[in-house]
């Protein structure tokens, strides 16, 4: 399970930083991001209040961590793109490395995040965690992307 988390959520920030980087649309603060999360969250899995408060607290926290990480991925991918018109191969290696760290520690705050939300379940709440399709801040729940339970939106 913690490789297809850590796949899924790799999978999520990439999408989102590249999305960003593409869009100019406003993204919400970070409370309103991880409110929708735990809305969608709370639907899914019956949660109480108490963890419902809790995982706002945690989703907050990690999608505040993680925007200046995404800002930093977006500069980067500005300067690889540049490196890769100029053909400067040692600018594209460091770039590349650079963008691999800064995705791994994206991995680690969602990583983080969805261990410290998953403590707070009861054990029938896992099981029905376990048995849903899941995706990180700004993942497949996002518009145009796939709903709750990995159905596509119209």
């Amino acid at each position: 399970m913690t490789s297809k988390l850590i796949s899924t959520f790799l999978a999520a920030a990439l999408a989102a930083a590249m999305a960003q980087t593409t869009t100019t649309t406003t993204t919400p603060d970070p409370a309103t991001e991880a409110q929708r999360r735990v809305n969608r969250l709370a639907a899914e899995l019956n949660l109480t209040d108490a963890q419902k408060t809790s995982a706002v607290s945690i989703y907050t926290a990690a999608i505040t961590a993680a925007q200046t990480i995404q800002t930093s991925l977006q500069t980067n991918r500005t300067s690889l793109r540049t490196a890769i018109k100029a053909n400067d191969t040692a600018a594209i290696t460091q770039l590349s490395t650079t963008s691999g760290t800064l995705s791994g520690q994206l991995t680690a705050i969602n990583g983080r995040a969805e261990a410290a939300f998953y403590a707070l379940l009861t054990t029938e709440q896992k099981a029905l965690y376990d048995a849903a399709p899941h995706g990180g801040p700004g993942g497949p729940g996002g518009p145009g992307g796939m709903g709750p339970r990995g159905r596509r939106r119209g």
